[in-house]
């Protein structure tokens, strides 16, 4: 089997697909998504793409050593992105290939459903509280995640702190205890006010506290980790199994969370779980993406014993033949060839546009630039 071409989609409202074509007429389906970015990766993955027209797409680990190492730069944000969306479509060509799922390629299946949460919202509002209790009430998932900080100084005032501790206090009581609730601090936090923070939050039992500094910062994320009793998350902006190595043998958080679109890809995304297995760390891949991406994470999710929670941005309505469905907060596994998903390509190619998605931008009262 040889891959004889292939073709990039800048998707509404802001993913990138990557379609890959064999001469046995199987079709690969990959996401090398970027926010905000989507351009400047097509144009990465079409450089890649030269290196595997007419190659085996079935060598996967050959292929991810090629590209990764072998144009002298490695690594980063862009390249590593666009080699995580080929990735996922030559796994896809290959459980397509032996009719059978990509997780048991890679193991088999280690669970028979997978755990999901919800998002609330975009930005800290009291619409929160409303949005979580209306959720709650339908039943529709067992976990929530929100942003409790708005753009924060690197010293902020007790008014500042009340306002963060409100917002989560209010949520709390509307779902009870019965619900985990994480926070994402977005790295907008210092490390001096996350510690401050935290310590007020821990009265409300947060699930996990994702990105409270930003991220590379290993060694602030351990002072906040042991100045909280909250389980700390990073890593949705790490690359590769060497960008989390120190990460998990500091034990600097309790979860890991790399995006399959970004870190390297499946199998990458299975080699660092397997390293914070070592160290008995959980990981909840982040993917605030597209359908692809998804699809990519729940095959992950269900052979990966230290598997925690996953996260999604859409279950595909729009773009998959068949949506993902979401019972009493979980996806059943499926046992559907590849990634286990079929591209309704009319409607995909309805929502093609330029790609040219704003990035958001956001300012502290004196107008200086704040973290997004």
């Amino acid at each position: 089997m040889k891959i004889t071409r292939f073709e990039t989609f800048q998707i509404r409202p802001r993913w990138l697909c990557l379609k890959i074509e064999t001469d046995a007429g199987i079709v690969g389906w990959g996401e090398p998504t970027l926010e905000g970015r989507t351009q400047t990766v097509e144009m990465a993955v079409r450089e890649m793409m030269r290196e595997l027209i007419g190659r085996d797409p079935r060598r996967i680990e050959a292929h991810w050593q090629t590209l990764y190492r072998g144009g002298f730069y490695r690594g980063g944000p862009v390249l590593t992105s666009a080699l995580s969306g080929i990735e996922q479509a030559l796994w896809d060509i290959l459980g397509k290939h032996l009719g059978v799922p990509v997780h048991q390629l890679l193991g088999g299946r280690v669970r028979d459903r997978i755990r999901m949460y919800g998002w609330s919202g975009g930005e800290p509002t009291g619409d929160y509280v409303e949005n979580v209790k209306k959720s709650v009430s339908a039943r529709e998932f067992t976990a929530y995640k929100l942003v409790p900080v708005p753009a924060m100084q690197a010293i902020e005032s007790p008014a500042m702190v009340d306002r963060v501790v409100e917002l989560v206090a209010g949520v709390r009581s509307q779902i009870g205890r019965g619900i985990d609730l994480a926070l994402d601090f977005h790295g907008r936090v210092s490390p001096a006010m996350a510690r401050v923070l935290a310590r007020q939050l821990e009265p409300y039992h947060p699930f996990f506290l994702e990105e409270p500094v930003l991220p590379g910062d290993t060694a602030g994320l351990r002072d906040v980790a042991t100045s909280t009793t909250i389980p700390i998350a990073a890593g949705e902006r790490l690359f590769t199994r060497w960008q989390f190595q120190e990460l998990i043998e500091q034990r600097a958080v309790a979860v890991v969370q790399p995006d399959l679109s970004h870190c390297g890809g499946i199998m990458e995304a299975r080699k660092i779980a397997a390293m914070a297995e070592s160290r008995n760390i959980a990981i909840a891949p982040h993917c605030p993406l597209g359908p692809i991406a998804l699809a990519a994470s729940l095959q992950l999710a269900a052979c990966t014993p230290n598997f925690l929670i996953q996260e999604h941005l859409t279950l595909g309505e729009g773009l998959l033949v068949e949506p993902f469905k979401v019972v009493d907060g979980h996806i059943a596994v499926s046992d559907k060839p590849g990634l286990g998903i079929e591209i309704d390509e009319a409607l995909l190619r309805g929502r093609v546009f330029a790609g040219d998605w704003p990035v958001p931008q956001f300012r502290l009262p004196d107008g200086s630039f704040a973290e997004w």
